[in-house]
């Protein structure tokens, strides 16, 4: 399964793989058309494969998956002229895909990413960007290296009431920003089961699924759609769903502030094989704000069941997929929100004032429910098609996405290690924590550790 030598120093050697932007230019523009090539055939794949299929001046031109169920229907879906690859490497190789949309399970994101860059291609590449920290730094040197333009899947940002929430966030219309709340919750008692291992479906290559995770005996929990339960190949609902939200965050007010990470949690109530948490919470010290994250999988509560808002010194910001709502506060003077008694308090204590009959809000309300999930697709692959052409940034680019798992990353290893980690952006590492730094990258099982190191990272 490893790649022959004279491939491996292909990866390794710059001058192979980065085109100019002009050439590379000129070679797009030749049909006009961008032939994309899909990576993984999942559930976002399904969303991928249509938008691109669909979208003018691009074509679904191949498919890969080792599921020969999945890659039949990604090529049916793709109209049949596709090529279908049951080894990516091979869809690496077409001279027709300019592009791939890298969208299989986590713990492939990062290395299929830099083989698509060293083999010349422009990337999306869906969320979370990596399985552990090292992964992004090791990401954003081979696609400078190689001139390659990466877009990842936090299409939120591709959202034009997003755009217009940001602007108005950070133009003070809330005044200032100093805390962040964010929540996922879902009730999915008593969990997913206790199947055992065995055999893989006739078709499922299940040893190239694993590639660089841990050798592991097949379990339908391991494998398609569940993998997110488990720390091998994905970082569960934090990475999974805290992921859109924390990028937000880092969009509007910047997580390049991030100091420190404290989590806790556990799998507290599902009864199933998975192992991360179904219960955690999460806090984020950014100096001159702070964030919250709260997850939980086996207990719904609030509704809706998901959300993210900005509380500032004049109101409340919420804001999700469907629109945004601004909430003001009402502007009180404090001596009417001291509490008390109806005589009022002992000789000495504050005296209270009573509150004004009409008072008027710190800020101006807001509302707006122009958002389309749809159309945030659409318009995030389309900006990815643009700068393929221009070879400009595109929105999500590799730098936020890692700031984004790196807060990820650090709550999980937090509630693993069971104390609060300091970060420092300048050392990339844990401030005085050698264990927790010795734990942001992970060994990649052999052959594909060899690819790594041909890639000139790890």
């Amino acid at each position: 399964m490893h790649l022959p030598a004279d491939r491996r120093t292909f990866l390794a050697s710059t001058g192979a793989a980065a085109l100019t932007a002009a050439s590379y230019s000129r070679a797009i523009g030749a049909n006009d058309r961008v032939g994309v090539g899909i990576v993984g055939y999942g559930l976002m794949a399904k969303t991928h494969l249509v938008t691109f299929r669909d979208l003018p001046g691009s074509a679904v031109v191949a498919v890969s998956d080792c599921h020969a169920g999945r890659l039949a229907e990604g090529v049916a879906a793709a109209g049949g002229s596709a090529a279908a690859y049951p080894d990516f490497r091979k869809l690496f190789d077409d001279k027709a895909v300019d592009a791939v949309v890298i969208a299989t399970p986590d713990h492939w994101h990062a290395l299929l990413t830099m083989l698509a860059c060293a083999a010349g291609k422009d990337v999306y590449v869906e969320k979370p960007l990596t399985l552990f920290v090292r992964e992004g730094e090791w990401m954003q040197a081979v696609a400078g290296r190689t001139k390659r333009v990466v877009q990842v899947g936090t299409q939120q940002r591709s959202g034009p009431h997003y755009a217009k929430a940001r602007d108005l966030i950070r133009g003070g219309h809330i005044g200032a920003v100093t805390s962040v709340r964010m929540w996922h919750a879902r009730n999915v008692l008593p969990g997913f089961g206790r199947p055992a291992d065995g055999p893989p479906p006739p078709g499922f290559d299940w040893d190239r699924w694993l590639g660089p995770a841990p050798a592991r005996a097949y379990n339908p929990l391991r494998g398609l759609y569940h993998f997110r339960w488990f720390w091998d190949t994905s970082g569960g609902q934090m990475t999974n769903l805290a992921a859109h939200s924390l990028d937000i965050v880092d969009w509007v007010l910047g997580l390049d502030k991030l100091r420190t990470v404290m989590s806790v949690g556990g799998r507290y109530a599902l009864q199933d094989n998975g192992e991360t948490p179904d219960t955690q919470d999460a806090l984020f010290d950014c100096g001159a704000y702070s964030a919250a994250v709260s997850l939980r999988e086996a207990a719904r509560g609030e509704k809706p069941w998901y959300g993210l808002t900005f509380h500032g010194t004049r109101g409340t910001f919420s804001i999700d997929r469907t629109g945004f709502k601004v909430t003001p506060d009402a502007d009180l003077p404090p001596a009417s929100q001291i509490p008390g008694v109806k005589d009022g308090h002992p000789v000495g204590g504050p005296v209270a004032a009573p509150p004004p009959k009409d008072p008027r809000g710190r800020t101006e309300a807001v509302e707006d429910t122009t958002g389309s999930s749809a159309g945030q697709y659409l318009a995030h692959a389309r900006n990815f098609l643009d700068c393929i052409r221009s070879r400009k940034t595109p929105v999500s680019d590799l730098a936020s996405a890692h700031r984004t798992a790196v807060a990820c990353h650090l709550a999980n290893l937090s509630m693993q290690l069971g104390r609060s980690l300091r970060w420092d952006w300048a050392a990339n590492g844990v401030a005085d924590d050698k264990e927790a730094t010795e734990r942001l990258a992970r060994p990649y099982r052999a052959p594909w550790d060899r690819e790594l190191k041909a890639l000139g990272v790890g």
